[in-house]
């Protein structure tokens, strides 16, 4: 008479955790589909914290294109007063964030000089919406990026970063001095914190499906 296998789903005794979790079915995700792509650009003036919010919001180790700032770009690249920045993007910032099984974004900052707007095109191709980060001790070198976003009809948050040891405008000050439609958030951040950062780019969320159901 043959004999009939034993099938026992516990672990063996004395098996260690690890073990055991070998014995454990795999969860099943033959039908889960994989998440959305979404992809958001962070613009702005520079010094004005692009970087570090990308590096901040990062599941990943972020790709930066950082470059030491020299004298002979002194009289272009002029930091904000009072910054420490003693270097620059020369290309693109990049990074990952999931927001959960569904939805992942994926990060690119753009450049804050004006020389480098022919990357500005290539980019924001394909872009769903963007975070204009925003020093509001130089708030006019965030209208570029404001005025290219509205032109391409990209919706976009406006991320004030309240610097320490700086007099920072209220919020109502930088809607009605950056002019943009009253449905776009300005929102206070730290660039330093992820929850402030991820908050923001959660508005950006609700501002592109609230557009996408006009």
């Amino acid at each position: 008479m043959p004999r009939t296998a034993m099938t026992d789903p516990s672990p063996p005794p004395g098996a260690s955790t690890s073990s055991a979790q070998m014995f454990s079915s795999a969860p099943d995700t033959a039908d889960r589909p994989p998440p959305v792509p979404v992809k958001i650009v962070v613009g702005g003036g520079f010094g004005a914290g692009k970087t570090t919010a990308i590096s901040t919001l990062s599941e990943i180790e972020p790709v930066l294109t950082e470059a030491a700032m020299t004298t002979r770009s002194a009289d272009v690249d002029v930091a904000p007063r009072g910054s420490r920045k003693t270097s620059t993007t020369v290309a693109m910032d990049f990074g990952r964030l999931t927001v959960d099984d569904s939805l992942v974004l994926y990060l690119f900052g753009t450049p804050g000089q004006n020389r480098f707007g022919f990357m500005w095109p290539e980019l924001c191709s394909g872009a769903l919406g963007g975070i204009v980060m925003v020093d509001t001790s130089r708030i006019a070198d965030c209208f570029v990026a404001i005025d290219y976003f509205e032109k391409i009809h990209l919706p976009f948050v406006i991320a004030v970063n309240q610097f320490d040891g700086r007099e920072n405008l209220p919020l109502d000050d930088v809607r009605a001095a950056t002019n943009i439609e009253p449905d776009i958030p300005v929102v206070g951040v730290d660039a330093r914190s992820h929850e402030s950062m991820r908050g923001a780019a959660m508005r950006l969320l609700d501002l592109i499906l609230a557009r996408a159901r006009r």
